[in-house]
């Protein structure tokens, strides 16, 4: 069986180098093209780009549909993590099937559900129009569509964890009389905090650059329902170009931020689960 290190030099240096052409194309090209553009003006019209009215309410806006699916999507991302990881129930393949769904819908798809949902031409849409509840091209309606786009990535980050720790801490607390609340929360909870966190953590980036389906429920009315996706793709339309890429900077530090923290997440992750697997298997 051959090694790496009997693969000839130049088959080794080529290898790198394809890959390094590769990533400067991809990855290093446009991200020096977004900053040049951003800064073309001088920093004064990169200022302004950022603290125009509009521009502030897409990141309020932005901010707090993130907050909301971070939150339903713990809650939900936990307890089916949970119910998968430690029981055996009838439906469970339907269950994760259905945690995956997001995953093999394309989001413009999956806000166009939304649409004929609870548009005017459903019944429920009409239901709705007649008691005066607006969901769709309202901040509902963009609440609903990101949280479902969002909610498989806690799930499907804690459940491995929650398979490798087992329940065998958790029946020894039940034994010694602590209720399913402590267990929960002083063995269960620190035991998965890593996955929790690092599910958190995809689900929030994931959130504020969503596009695909909250450009289908939004109605993108500039000042009210413009996210800040939504808004760089405006400002470009609307030939504001160096307005968009300094908007377009913002998705940026928050991807090289993302990337930072997640290889810290990460790696403890990987920790715990090495931890757990060890555990598991001690006598």
């Amino acid at each position: 069986m051959s090694r790496p290190g009997d693969t000839p030099w130049w088959i080794r240096n080529l290898v790198v180098l394809w890959a390094l052409a590769f990533v400067g194309v991809l990855l290093v090209m446009p991200i020096a093209n977004v900053l040049y553009e951003a800064f073309l003006k001088g920093p004064s019209a990169y200022v302004s780009a950022i603290v125009h009215p509009y521009t502030l309410h897409a990141m309020f806006l932005t901010g707090m549909i993130a907050a909301i699916s971070v939150a339903v999507n713990t809650v939900f991302g936990v307890a089916a993590a949970w119910a998968i990881g430690k029981y055996d129930f009838r439906g469970k393949s339907l269950l994760l099937s259905l945690i995956d769904l997001p995953f093999s819908i394309s989001p413009v798809i999956s806000g166009l559900i939304f649409v004929l949902s609870l548009g005017a031409q459903s019944h429920l849409g009409q239901w709705l129009g007649s008691r005066q509840i607006q969901i769709l091209y309202a901040f509902p309606g963009i609440a609903l569509a990101t949280v479902f786009v969002t909610f498989p990535f806690v799930a499907r980050e804690v459940l491995p964890v929650m398979e490798a720790v087992g329940t065998d801490e958790e029946e020894a607390a039940l034994t010694l009389g602590a209720s399913p609340w402590q267990m929960f929360r002083l063995i269960t909870l620190p035991n998965v905090k890593w996955g929790v966190i690092y599910g958190v953590l995809l689900c929030t980036a994931r959130a504020i650059g969503e596009f695909g389906a909250v450009n289908v429920v939004s109605g993108k009315i500039a000042g009210h329902t413009d996210t800040l996706s939504l808004r760089v793709e405006k400002l470009y339309q609307e030939y504001q170009s160096q307005a968009a890429f300094a908007i377009a900077s913002l998705f940026l530090l928050l991807a090289l931020v993302t990337l930072a923290v997640k290889g810290t997440v990460e790696g403890r992750l990987k920790a715990a689960l090495r931890e757990a697997v060890q555990e598991t298997r001690a006598p």
